[in-house]
């Protein structure tokens, strides 16, 4: 059968919008991760898995995958230590007429940063939607994401696209702003997350003019600002005249590696608890805890890549379980390879 021309792109661009509607940075996107993910499959009795004919098969194993494909969250110390000060800013906020108190997440990639504000976010909105269960009009979380070599535009724009605003080439920046903070006042937003801070330079005049449009959007917004970034606190990003505005105004909560101990080995139970594969002897993860930890450098970031993508292995390949040998088969980030040699060297040289 040949497909029109007309209905390929149709097809496309469903597809677009579909890959769109699963994006933090937008505001359905946002909403679709507050409701929360949909609920885990059930693992199928061997007996009726072993007399699923192929199309049955393929349904089922398409929806373990899904599954598998998405990131766990797990209520880490860092990420309940994230919450609770945020929470603390927004309350402090409430009723501060100017020099708001904002919250910076810092540290190296891979430690849980997004994880942290995104469910310091989440508690937030749903803790809003609790006590204004009528109030659909509300937007009480903007999450943004610093796009690299930003401009002050692009950042500006960043806002608009998350509430759905219209950009045109002729809006300038003063007309993008103030239709931003209209809607966001209007809203009551009360919280915005700003991920992807590294991506400013305060050396280039295009990132100072980015800092300072967060500055002059956190002056006109009555909300609290949170940052994450990979190693804020080493980029030069609180230095100079600029860098002092923001250091004296926010927190700094500092994002590290797990170190081996009691919650690096229930951060491996929880991932696998959430399995759903029809070999895998229960314990094999947590047998498996101390070689984790080694492989992937303490980072959570590479654990949960590392258990995802051999837990997707495992129904490709048919084998059903995960071994050492397949976690191993799951290519990491240079940065848990680098963090796990040092750890190696360390531990050799004592």
């Amino acid at each position: 059968m040949t497909i029109s021309k007309p209905a390929a792109r149709r097809t496309v661009l469903q597809e677009t919008d579909a890959e769109a509607d699963r994006q933090l940075n937008t505001l359905t996107g946002w909403r679709r991760f507050i409701d929360g993910p949909p609920t885990p499959p059930v693992l199928a009795s061997r007996s009726a898995w072993q007399q699923m004919n192929p199309a049955e098969r393929d349904l089922y194993d398409e929806s373990r995958l899904d599954h598998h494909a998405r990131m766990l969250t797990v209520a880490t110390s860092f990420v309940e230590r994230t919450a609770i000060c945020g929470r603390r800013l927004v309350l402090l906020n409430r009723h501060a007429i100017s020099a708001r108190r904002g919250l910076i997440v810092s540290g190296p990639a891979g430690t849980g940063k997004t994880i942290a504000i995104t469910q310091l976010g989440r508690s937030h909105e749903l803790l809003d939607r609790a006590r204004h269960p009528h109030a659909t009009h509300r937007i009480p979380v903007v999450y943004v994401t610093v796009p690299p070599a930003a401009t002050a535009r692009m950042i500006a724009t960043e806002f608009a696209r998350f509430l759905g605003l219209p950009v045109r080439a002729r809006s300038n920046m003063t007309d993008i702003i103030e239709a931003v903070v209209g809607v966001c006042t209007d809203t009551r937003t009360a919280l915005v997350l700003v991920d992807e801070l590294h991506n400013i330079s305060l050396t280039s005049r295009h990132g100072a003019e980015v800092a300072d449009t967060l500055k002059y959007f956190s002056e006109r917004l009555p909300a609290t600002f949170v940052y994450a970034g990979i190693d804020i606190d080493e980029s030069g990003l609180l230095s100079g005249t600029r860098g002092a505005q923001i250091a004296g105004r926010f927190t700094l909560i500092p994002s590290r590696p797990f170190p081996y101990n009691s919650e690096w080995k229930g951060l491996v139970a929880a991932m696998e608890d959430t399995l759903r594969l029809h070999e895998h002897r229960p314990g094999t993860l947590t047998d498996l805890d101390r070689f984790l930890h080694s492989h992937t450098g303490g980072m959570i970031g590479s654990l949960s890549h590392a258990v995802r993508g051999a837990a997707l292995d495992a129904i490709l390949t048919g084998t059903e379980k995960i071994t050492k040998k397949s976690l191993q088969a799951i290519p990491l980030d240079h940065t848990a390879h680098t963090t796990a040699s040092m750890a190696t060297k360390t531990a050799t040289s004592r």
